[in-house]
């Protein structure tokens, strides 16, 4: 994809804590980019980073404790990163908008839901409210809530787990944003209602041609959605590659032991392989790579060094050693 192209481009994004007198590095050196009509899933472990990020690409991090270190956050081609909090404002909602892992908190349960997405076409769009709730109702039928123009004048805690997240990815395509950040959208709702949820946001994607960034802890919530997927651990990039080649041909042991860890229905009955361990605390990290002492393939090496973002195959890289020997060694055996 050619720079031009690109909707988002986030680089070298570095995010740390002051917590108690110690420097927490949530984010290190984060580098991605998001095309029209694109998916990118960033997926880690709790603790990993990847919500950190998405706060600070929309510019919502609490300074203090929270401080951008470095790095670069260009929504086509404008710097988002230094902004005045007035101008970042005009970006957020009608530019870049994002859905926040849980509706329920997130809803302000003191007003209906009509007056809160009301709320976007009025400030943003100078909507008087008759206009204003006649967009709202529409945008409600448009992420598949029944009785929309009734449901107007209803509070947040009269609707179910998957409405109210419908209703807050309502909130956050008001304007018709260029980039959607969607994180942990399918937190806490039952196997039917996350597919539900899943295919409305790729539906949304492919009808405005908006970008879609996908946070999760799930492999299988974004396999067929995602086009690109970033692999967070420790704050870091762990590996990045299209989709398709993550699934099939993982070049960093974190990576093969999420999948591991997964259930999946082309494989036979038995038991799944966990991760041993937990991850560290982004307070004292280990030195080397941050995921060797959980890892099954570590050497002397991996508690030495820190290993670099190394290419393994077009579009795909790990942090990992030996990602090239086991990724070239994986593909002559899938070619046996």
């Amino acid at each position: 994809m050619e720079p031009a192209d690109r909707l988002l481009e986030v680089t070298g994004l570095s995010v740390e804590f002051a917590v108690r007198g110690a420097t927490v590095r949530a984010v290190n050196d984060l580098t991605y980019h998001l095309g029209e009509g694109e998916t990118v899933a960033i997926l880690g472990e709790s603790g990993s980073g990847k919500s950190v990020a998405a706060q600070a690409v929309m510019g919502i991090l609490d300074t203090p404790p929270a401080r951008v270190t470095a790095g670069s956050v260009r929504l086509r081609g404008a710097e988002l990163l230094g902004l005045p909090e007035r101008r970042r404002r005009e970006f957020r909602g009608d530019r870049i908008a994002m859905v926040f892992q849980d509706a329920l908190t997130a809803l302000n349960p003191v007003f209906t839901v009509g007056d809160q997405i009301c709320e976007m076409f009025q400030v943003h769009r100078g909507m008087r409210r008759r206009a204003a709730r006649a967009e709202a109702a529409a945008l409600m039928e448009r992420v598949r809530i029944p009785s929309a123009a009734r449901r107007l004048s209803d509070h947040p805690h009269q609707f179910s787990g998957g409405m109210r997240q419908r209703i807050m990815i309502a909130m956050a395509l008001a304007l018709e944003p260029d980039v959607l950040i969607a994180d942990e959208p399918t937190t806490a709702l039952d196997v039917t209602v996350q597919a539900q949820i899943m295919r409305l946001l790729a539906s949304l994607r492919d009808e405005l041609r908006m970008g879609l960034v996908l946070i999760t802890h799930d492999l299988g919530v974004v396999a067929g959605v995602a086009d690109r997927i970033v692999v967070m651990y420790a704050g870091s990039v762990a590996e990045q590659a299209p989709a398709r080649a993550l699934y099939t041909r993982p070049a960093h042991p974190y990576t093969a032991g999420l999948l591991a860890s997964v259930p999946r229905l082309d494989r036979p009955a038995g038991p799944l392989t966990p991760i041993k361990g937990a991850p560290p605390d982004p307070a004292a990290l280990p030195p080397g790579c941050p995921f060797h002492p959980r890892c099954p393939r570590a050497e002397a090496v991996c508690a030495a060094e820190r290993p670099p973002l190394v290419t393994v195959a077009p579009g795909h890289a790990a942090a990992c050693h030996f990602a090239v020997e086991q990724h070239g060694a994986r593909e002559v055996r899938d070619g046996q």
